[in-house]
């Protein structure tokens, strides 16, 4: 007889917490691998789709049929070499990532990495990465979520490829207020400071993937990777599961 594995186990408990029922629309069948989000749901999420910054990933309106950059990035000059969402971040899989992280919403997770690596990985793979660092989360606001989001996504990311998940380099030291609720100036200001080596260690040359779960202007993963270019990084990328597009 063949024992169960241990995400059939899991899924296994899962299903008896939680009906096979898609817990975003409530109204049709759902199973614990697919993150209990049903196909209708899953047929409204938009993948961000060319053309896009060549900086920040962010959505072009119009037909544009060359690399552009846009004006934010013309403007600011990021730490990171690119950033780049799967999804927009709008719908289902805004309701399923506000649920996961500010809810522990755990099941969503099968979902959310599902886009993440189908975007992803194609991009990655090939390219000599050294290790995935997820943006860290203040110890305060951790221990209250008791886990960091972009953490558990980073995980997967880092299994994919076959890296390591890299937790003990950037700390995270100031309490910054949510990033949607500030304009882009107050954004970039809030997050200064934000962020400190957590190691002594130096990493000359590493070409890091920085995760999280949402990318709105940039902010934010640009501080993270300002500290690993600080520990020696040559090149430093952003991976997030949905990208702000308003």
């Amino acid at each position: 007889m063949t024992l169960p594995t241990w995400p059939q186990l899991i899924s296994a408990g899962w299903s008896l917490l939680y009906p096979s029922v898609c817990q975003l629309c409530g109204e049709n069948r759902a199973e614990p691998t697919e993150g209990y989000v049903c196909r209708s749901c899953r047929d409204g999420v938009k993948f961000i789709e060319p053309p896009f910054c060549a900086v920040c990933g962010l959505p072009a309106a119009g037909q544009i049929t060359h690399d552009y950059t846009c004006s934010n990035c013309r403007e600011q000059p990021w730490d990171f070499s690119s950033a780049r969402g799967a999804t927009v971040a709008e719908g289902a899989i805004r309701e399923a990532i506000h649920r996961y992280k500010y809810h522990r919403a755990l099941w969503f997770e099968p979902f959310l990495c599902q886009y993440l690596l189908e975007r992803a990985l194609p991009e990655l793979q090939g390219q000599a990465w050294d290790a995935v660092v997820p943006v860290p989360l203040y110890p305060v606001k951790e221990r209250e979520r008791e886990f960091n989001q972009a953490e558990r996504l980073g995980r997967q990311l880092a299994l994919a490829l076959q890296i390591p998940l890299q937790t003990r380099w950037v700390k995270r030291v100031e309490p910054t207020e949510q990033q949607a609720r500030l304009s882009r100036k107050d954004r970039l200001a809030n997050m200064r400071r934000a962020f400190a080596p957590a190691t002594e260690t130096k990493i000359p040359g590493a070409r890091i993937v920085v995760v999280d779960d949402v990318l709105t202007t940039g902010a934010t993963t640009s501080a993270v990777a300002a500290v690993l270019k600080d520990l020696g990084a040559d090149t430093v990328c952003v991976w997030a599961v949905a990208r702000a597009v308003s």
